[in-house]
């Protein structure tokens, strides 16, 4: 009796440990849109933008969510001292996040880019990325060259984003200011 009192007491705790260590991992796993639901950067809702949005944690265990590939441009160049520990961005299709440096990348194609004129979308598999340049257009690439291609375009896109701004104040402008 007291060997099967001595297991019973034994598999309560084992499942108790169980569940503790799950709930407490389920807090470590947040919602990395419920973290950082806008864009430090450009204030853009990351939730729209899950196809393209990007988290970025650092080995000091801080980290950063943006909406886009430009947007962590930004953040890696103003963040230069801080090494990061895994960047991921969300796949084109499933908006799951990926890590961006195994992700199959499309630069390029008729779709409109996310804060660039120029494309760059990621995709977990190989096969997703080329079926949509078959659809869409642009050429398959990897992290460090769309990452290069982001910095290229960053003065062209930096210079649309602003006229896009200029625009739109301008027409939520009330009617005695627009001219």
């Amino acid at each position: 009796m007291k060997e099967e009192t001595h297991e019973i007491c034994g598999r309560i705790l084992g499942a108790a440990i169980v569940v503790l260590i799950l709930s407490t991992g389920i807090g470590l796993c947040e919602d990395d849109v419920a973290k950082n639901p806008a864009c430090k950067y450009c204030g853009m809702d990351r939730k729209t933008f899950a196809h393209s949005r990007m988290l970025v944690t650092y080995e000091d265990g801080s980290s950063m969510g943006t909406c886009s590939l430009h947007c962590t441009a930004v953040e890696l160049a103003l963040n230069i001292d801080k090494t990061p520990k895994s960047i991921e961005v969300g796949d084109f299709n499933t908006k799951t996040l990926i890590d961006a440096e195994k992700a199959s990348w499309v630069i390029g194609g008729s779709k409109t880019g996310v804060m660039t004129k120029r494309a760059k979308w990621a995709f977990e598999s190989k096969a997703d990325a080329e079926a949509f340049i078959k659809e869409n257009g642009g050429k398959p690439a990897s992290f460090d060259e769309a990452i290069k291609a982001s910095y290229e375009d960053m003065y062209v896109d930096t210079k649309m984003i602003r006229e896009k701004r200029k625009m739109m104040k301008k027409m939520n402008a009330p009617a005695e200011h627009k001219h």
